[in-house]
């Protein structure tokens, strides 16, 4: 998409990657001080470019408790729908966005690619306000890249009302989630536990790392790859039987369709990120009070395992910036003024990445959120979700390449009915080759 070689400058910042994962994420010890450029004089307008709906409040709310800067706010596709290759196509020719949602998993690769500035010096004494390891997807060889918004902590969205009616406690294990699924199944020829979204790579990664598996290393200068790995393929093996014994519903999510089973309870459940509170009471709201939010169902029984969807998101200054000190003061604010970031919890952006919490007013009492849940404080289930995901989980460079090959093996394997196994085999060799193209060594 952006070349099939690496100029120089992008193979040294290929290999401080590797180095820096492999040693582990280095915060910084604080800002430049000095070093910093005098503020701008007189008015400053910043664009900042995110897929978040409504995130325009927060935007408002900025800009109203300033008077020399000013955000107009950009909205985008969602970055591996083609967010991100506008981005770097506006750093290539020199006019980019001055602030960029990306996803914790996209830093890398935009870090490669050289579209980042380093903000440290406006941002690095911020650190204590964030959780450890959401502040360190942004940091590289002690230098700050981006500033942490929130994180995806799965849980399971599941129709309370028609669970409770069938007798069904709330699967704490996949084994009780299969008996489950039978259940449902055999109670409306219409009827799913769930959808099964080959088209969502995020969806798929975070049911592996939730399962143990650890796809990326990166060890002596090149990274290796074990996207196939026992961990993978057992969580491949089970949606093999939901898919064998018709007890999932083939379907891309987010699709018509998907939407039209989300209201009529022919999907009863969609285990997805905290985020997508927001997205079921947009798509149903006539099915307000009937849901519930519980855990991750446990591979192993008193198991607390948790995974995200893509990690999460951060708020980036793109390389070339005009104003890059207002840019990522910006982003700072936003992600840590605990009006914005209610809104931003309130709106679907995720669960904060900011320390204290409890200064988050919607966290703490939401009328809207909890009535849809029938009176559930669902952030409780996402609280914990958060506390016990895998923070040794990395993200290599191209993971739009991951993405993308991923969803499709996978919806070719579901396509033609051969093992979902073969489709993470085919997705190591994709990835693999991918990297070695790119001139990333791997082992």
């Amino acid at each position: 998409m952006f070349g099939n070689h690496f100029s120089g400058r992008r193979s040294a910042l290929a290999a401080s990657v590797i180095i820096v994962l492999a040693g582990g994420l280095t915060a910084c010890s604080g800002s430049g001080g000095d070093t910093a450029p005098a503020a701008q004089e007189g008015p400053v307008d910043i664009t900042f470019q995110s897929w978040v709906p409504n995130i325009d409040q927060a935007v408002d709310a900025y800009n109203a408790s300033q008077d020399d800067v000013n955000v107009t706010l950009e909205t985008i596709t969602a970055g591996p729908d083609g967010g991100y290759a506008k981005m770097l196509s506006a750093v290539q020719a020199g006019n980019p966005a001055d602030v960029a949602q990306l996803g914790y998993d996209a830093i890398p690769d935009f870090l490669v690619n050289d579209a980042l500035e380093d903000i440290t010096e406006y941002v690095g004494d911020q650190e204590d306000k964030f959780v450890p390891w959401q502040w360190e997807t942004g940091v590289f060889n002690d230098s700050v890249y981006a500033v942490p918004q929130a994180s995806g902590p799965l849980g399971q969205f599941y129709r309370k009302d028609i669970f409770d009616s069938l007798g069904i406690t709330y699967p704490k294990t996949w084994d009780e989630y299969y008996e489950a699924a039978k259940k449902i199944r055999a109670s409306d020829p219409n009827r799913y536990i769930t959808a099964f979204a080959f088209n969502q790579a995020p969806w798929l990664i975070g049911l592996s790392q939730q399962g143990g598996g650890k796809w990326f290393a990166a060890e002596n200068d090149a990274w290796t790859v074990t996207i196939n790995d026992d961990e993978t393929l057992k969580v491949a093996e089970f949606w093999q039987k939901m898919i064998d014994e018709d007890l999932v519903k083939i379907e891309a999510d987010f699709s018509s369709e998907w939407n039209a089973d989300i209201q009529n309870g022919n999907v009863t459940s969609w285990i997805s990120g905290s985020w997508a509170d927001a997205i079921l009471r947009g798509t149903a709201p006539d099915t307000a009070g009937q849901w519930a939010v519980g855990a991750m169902p446990q591979w192993e029984d008193g198991g607390d395992v948790s995974a995200t969807w893509a990690g999460g998101s951060a708020s980036a200054v793109l390389k070339g910036s005009d104003h890059p000190k207002e840019a990522a003061e910006f982003a700072a604010w936003l992600n840590s003024d605990p009006e914005s970031v209610s809104i931003l919890t309130s709106v679907g952006a995720g669960w904060p990445a900011i320390a204290d919490t409890g200064s988050i007013a919607s966290l703490q009492d939401d009328p809207e959120v909890f009535a849809f849940y029938g009176g559930q404080d669902i952030w409780d289930v996402f609280s914990e979700s958060d506390k016990n995901v895998d923070t040794t989980w990395k993200w290599p460079p191209l993971s739009s390449t991951l993405f993308a090959s991923l969803s499709d093996n996978v919806k070719t394997a579901v396509e033609s009915g051969t093992p979902l196994t073969d489709a993470y085999d085919k997705t190591q060799d994709d990835v693999s080759t991918a990297l070695k193209d790119k001139g990333i060594a791997v082992n």
